[in-house]
């Protein structure tokens, strides 16, 4: 295990989570585009972009709406409300990049992101926990010490 700190860790974990993300979603943006791998990666780093911006964006409101709404726990309604409304937004922007990107119909981006998402889903479990394994922060590494 390789303990960091905080700021470290979520810098280093949105990289990689990143560098991973374009290149999974380069692979499948050629198997559903019939494009090639070139045309797929432009739109797979835009589409990285996006979501790292749209992430700050959203989690800011948010947590403003938490704040505001003196939410003191995020529950598991709280979380999937926060999960479906990401997953809209980003959504909505990517649809429109689908059909002038690839010139294709509603249905077909549809299709497109539909996938990705799905994709994403085991995506982001996986890398979550392989990162969880390699990556500590200092109380996990004190925690997994004493219980050895």
């Amino acid at each position: 295990m390789i303990t960091l700190g905080p700021i470290k860790r979520r810098v280093l974990y949105v990289t990689l989570f990143e560098i991973f993300a374009v290149m999974l979603t380069t692979f499948i943006l050629v198997v559903l585009s019939g494009s090639d791998t070139k045309q797929s990666l432009i739109l797979a780093v835009i589409i990285a972009i996006t979501a790292v911006v749209w992430n700050f964006i959203y989690n800011t409101l948010f947590e403003y709406w938490e704040r505001r709404n003196k939410i003191k726990a995020r529950t598991f309604k709280i979380r999937s409300v926060h999960a479906i409304f990401f997953e809209g937004g980003l959504t909505l922007v990517c649809l429109p990049l689908y059909m002038f990107w690839y010139g294709v119909g509603i249905w077909t981006a549809l299709t497109m992101e539909i996938s990705l998402t799905m994709s994403f889903l085991v995506y982001t479990f996986v890398f979550t926990l392989l990162f969880d394994k390699v990556f500590t922060l200092p109380y996990q590494a004190i925690a997994a010490e004493k219980s050895a």
